[in-house]
């Protein structure tokens, strides 16, 4: 199978998934899907983010070699939004190495600084930087303020889950 091909050639959920399990655990397949991701054309890289999302669901260990070049990858200055939401929530539930953790924090703060962020790579950002609090507790209560100044304003799903992320974050 070429992972690009199929990329191009139809978006749907089960094309995706077909393409997520042609990938299964092979870390050269997920290297060629990542390669895809970092440096495709748009649309290429817009769907591939949505097989990464369904591959590290399966086998987050894969994103392992891959983390710096995702999370640097997020600094950019027109990363398409389906990036920032599939890889902020892939992000979320994988292992950060302490090296990184300042660069992850920094790209999270400027996504929730963000006003015209989408709320969902928001509220993906808010969780990222809610764990880099477990191992760098000096940013905890620069997170509470943000989230705190942005509740007034903030949507329904934002609400829910920053009043999770102060509740743990006052129980620290």
């Amino acid at each position: 199978m070429n992972i690009e091909d199929e990329l191009i050639r139809e978006n749907s959920k089960e094309n995706a998934l077909a393409i997520a399990n042609y990938i299964g655990a092979d870390p050269h397949r997920f290297a060629q899907l990542m390669a895809l991701f970092l440096q495709g054309e748009s649309l290429v890289v817009q769907r591939a983010a949505w097989v990464l999302s369904k591959c590290a669901d399966q086998y987050p260990e894969l994103l392992t070699p891959h983390l710096k070049s995702m999370i640097e990858n997020l600094q950019g200055e027109e990363v398409p939004v389906a990036v920032q939401r599939n890889a902020l929530r892939v992000l979320q539930n994988v292992e950060v190495p302490e090296a990184l953790l300042g660069t992850l924090a920094e790209v999270c703060f400027k996504y929730m600084e963000d006003p015209k962020a989408a709320i969902a790579v928001k509220v993906f950002a808010m969780t990222n930087l809610y764990n880099v609090t477990q191992k760098e507790p000096a940013l905890a209560n620069e997170l509470k303020l943000l989230i705190k100044y942005q509740l007034p304003y903030a949507s329904a799903g934002f609400k829910s889950r920053a009043n999770k992320i102060l509740t743990a974050l006052n129980k620290q």
